[in-house]
Parts: C-alpha cells; structure tokens; sequence
C-alpha cells in the first residue's frame, strides 16, 4: 500500500490527538503546513512567554513562587493568595506577597488561557474534521484556501473578536474580581500589603444572613430599594406618557416650544440638578423650608433630609426630584412612538362611537407599552442601580440607628458605595454587589422572557 493511501485511512482521532499534545501537529499530519505553522505559533508564543516571564534556570530550588513564569505564578497566586506577608521594619516594608495583586494577575493569566483554549479546541476539532473529510475521499485542500474561506465566511465574527478579547479584560475581569473577593476575608482589619487575604468559603454570606445587625440592614434596604425603582419607573412613565399624549393634542398650540421646556430636566446634568435640589430643600438654609414658614405652613423649618424621625417625607422628596428628572426621557419617547401610530386606527375607532378615553385605553396605550416595554425594563433596571440622585441629593439619610452604615434613603448601590469607599468592607461590599446583580438579572430575564416585544424580535 502507497504512504498516500496508509496517510488516507489513517483514523480521524489520531491527527486530533496530534494537535492535542503538540498544536498544529495534527495539521502536519494532515499535510496543510500553512495551518499547522498558524496553531505552532500560537502554542509556541505561549511556552515562551511563560519561560522568558520565570526564572526556570534555578535548578533543583525551583518553586512556583520565585521561579514561576506569567501562567503558573499567576495560578500559583490565585490560588494561595500568596504565602510570604510584608513586616514593616526600620528601613521600610520588605519584600513579600499582596494578595490583591496576586488575585488579579491570576485572573488574568486564566482569561489567556481561555482564550489559547478556544485555539487549542480549534486546531483539535480541525484535524479530526479534515482527517474525516479525506477518509470519506473528499479532495484536498490548500491551508490558503481554507483561511481565505475562513475570512469570507466568517469576517464578521473576525472583526468582532478584538472587540470580544477587550470586553473579556475589560468588563468580564473586574466581575470576577469582585466575585472572588466576595469569598475573601479583605476588609479594613485585613489590609495588603502588610496582611495576606485568605480565601474563606461562603463565611461572609453567612455573616449577612445570621448576624442580626447586617440581616436587619440588608432587608431594610432591598425593601425600600425595590419600592423606589417600582415608583420611579411607574411615575417618571406615567408623567412621560401623560406629557405626550397631551403634547400630541392638536388643540395644544406651539408643541415644539412646550417640548423643548419640559426637555430641558432631561438636559441638564442629573448631579447637577441633584446638588441643586440639595440645596433648595437644605432644613437649615433652603428656600423651601423658609418659604413654608413665611406662609405659616409650618411653624419651623423642615428638615427634609435629615430628621431621622420622618425617613419617608426624604424618601417623598426623592421620588419627586427623580420625577422630575425622568419623565422628560419617557415624554420623548412616547412622543415618537405616537407619531408613528397610523390616525386611521383613531378614525375608525370615532366610527364606531369611540371617545378619547377609549381611544386613549384601547389603542394608544397598548401600542406605546408594547413599543416601550423593552425600555420599561431597562429604567426599572437603571432606578434600581440610580446612585447619582439618590448620592448627591440625600447621601443616604437621614440616618437610621437600625442600619449598619446605612440611611433610610439608602439603595444597595449606595449602601455598597459605603460600605467599600467609606469604610473599606470590601468583601461584604462584593457580597452586596453580588446580590444585586442576582435580583437585577433575574428580574430582567424574567421580563424580557414574559415581554412580547422581545419574543417578536
């Protein structure tokens, strides 16, 4: 039997294997010396950015520590979180590990070999395909001809992946990041350089659960969290609609002038306008409070943000200045979705004996909710995360002595904000960011499953 014909019957799995062990290997097998040199490259960049990054000349005393390269020191530090703390001494801090930097370097030597991963499945999966494809006596093919198929059939997904690589460093590293240190004793008592941070389970979610303090804290602020993006939602859209409607009334004279005015909360900044709001509502020095005592509204100055005794008139105060920084977005909107609904719905609806509010109940709303339910999520979604209004006009308060670093206006995103900025509890702080990402998440999918816009798509 001919070396073409032994190469011909050679089973599928062996190039495979080939590749597997050695990349590009199987490629060789398979006489395509163009791909093979591609996949070598890649698995020889690899082995070579890991010795010329370690010290692996250092004979018999080699450990992952000292003499490691990128990819095992890198697993080596996520794993331990390193082994040798800093001691501070008269000339300064001496050589040692910092479990953070350890943390993050690891994440990053594991995302690489994700991705060489995605190479080395690829070189397998196509010397096993090509080998198959001649054992059935398909022709051969040129590896230039299969990477000038590759770049037509597959541009798109090419000129995605530096896109893809970026959002994986990117956004995909600090999510771990804060997962990981979620299971970590990393808090102000526990601070690298000086200490090292040990991994310890699920420790810190018991700790939310069982202490009474934090569980108390906790519930507090996902209650009035979830209140605050169900009425933000409802009202900035209920306003929108209302202000559309109204605007798209042919007996409103100068729509475009009315439109640009109420466009103008939705223009300017929202810290702005916040801070802004801050001021005028100030108990001691606002406006406001001093106009309701001029008319005789109230015999004292209120103080709106900060009388632990009336959390819910701050709480009041919020949802108002959110309103009004809102539903200048859903008016906008709204207002094209209208334009956009055909007036021969409304004249056989007038046909048929319909009056506005029928109208208004049976045609617009169902095609304006149905256009905007996507978007309905989404600010559900973005008032749930709302740090900036409610930050910058209340910081939280007014205080609770039943809150643990937290106010009565508090939201997760800002009680983590606290909890990580103010008082460096950066793992319950990961805990609170996870938990918020679990409701947040599971709330969306849930929507956008149930919302026919999305299955329509």
């Amino acid at each position: 039997m001919s070396t073409t014909a032994q190469r011909a019957t050679l089973p599928a799995p062996a190039p495979g294997i080939a590749s597997a062990l050695v990349w590009g290997a199987g490629q060789l097998i398979n006489r395509q010396a163009g791909k093979a040199a591609f996949f070598f490259a890649c698995f020889a960049g690899a082995i070579v950015w890991e010795i010329t990054s370690g010290n692996y000349y250092a004979g018999m005393d080699f450990t992952a520590r000292s003499n490691g390269g990128f990819f095992v020191k890198g697993l080596w530090g996520l794993i331990t979180l390193g082994t040798r703390p800093r001691q501070m001494t008269l000339t300064g801090l001496t050589e040692g590990d910092n479990s953070i930097v350890l943390m993050a370097n690891g994440l990053i030597a594991l995302l690489t070999l994700a991705l060489l991963a995605v190479v080395w499945i690829w070189s397998v999966r196509d010397a096993v395909r090509y080998r198959a494809h001649l054992n059935a006596g398909g022709r051969r093919e040129r590896s230039r001809d299969y990477f000038r198929q590759l770049w037509d059939g597959a541009f798109a997904y090419i000129a995605l992946s530096p896109g893809l690589v970026l959002i994986v460093f990117m956004s995909v590293l600090p999510v771990l990041f804060g997962v990981l240190v979620a299971f970590t004793d990393y808090n102000r008592d526990n601070l690298p350089p000086k200490n090292l941070v040990s991994w310890v389970g699920l420790d810190n979610f018991a700790t939310i659960l069982s202490v009474p303090a934090w569980t108390g804290t906790f519930m507090g602020v996902l209650i009035w969290t979830v209140v605050w993006a169900v009425f933000a939602t409802a009202s900035t859209y209920a306003l929108g609609f209302l202000q559309a409607v109204l605007l798209a009334n042919r007996r409103v004279r100068f729509p475009r002038v009315w439109r640009s005015v109420f466009l103008l909360p939705w223009a300017v900044p929202a810290i702005v306008s916040a801070l802004v709001f801050r001021s005028m509502f100030n108990g001691q020095f606002g406006p406001i409070s001093q106009f309701l005592v001029d008319i005789g509204l109230t015999d004292e100055r209120v103080y709106w943000f900060t009388d632990p005794s009336m959390p819910n008139l701050a709480r009041g105060v919020a949802l108002l200045v959110n309103l009004w920084l809102g539903f200048p977005f859903f008016m906008a909107l709204i207002g094209g979705v209208l334009t956009n609904i055909p007036p021969e719905y409304y004249e056989a609806a007038r046909i048929d004996g319909a009056g506005p509010v029928q109208q208004l109940r049976y045609i617009t709303l169902p095609i304006v909710h149905k256009t905007v339910a996507p978007l309905l999520i989404l600010a559900f979604v973005s008032n749930f995360n709302n740090f900036g209004v409610v930050y910058f006009l209340t910081e939280g308060g007014p205080d609770s002595a039943d809150y643990r670093f937290a106010g009565s206006t508090d939201l997760l995103i800002t009680w983590l904000f606290k909890l990580t900025l103010d008082n460096r509890l950066y793992n319950i702080g990961a805990v609170m960011s996870l938990v918020i990402f679990i409701i947040v998440g599971t709330i969306s999918v849930w929507n956008l499953n149930r919302s026919k816009a999305i299955r329509e798509l």
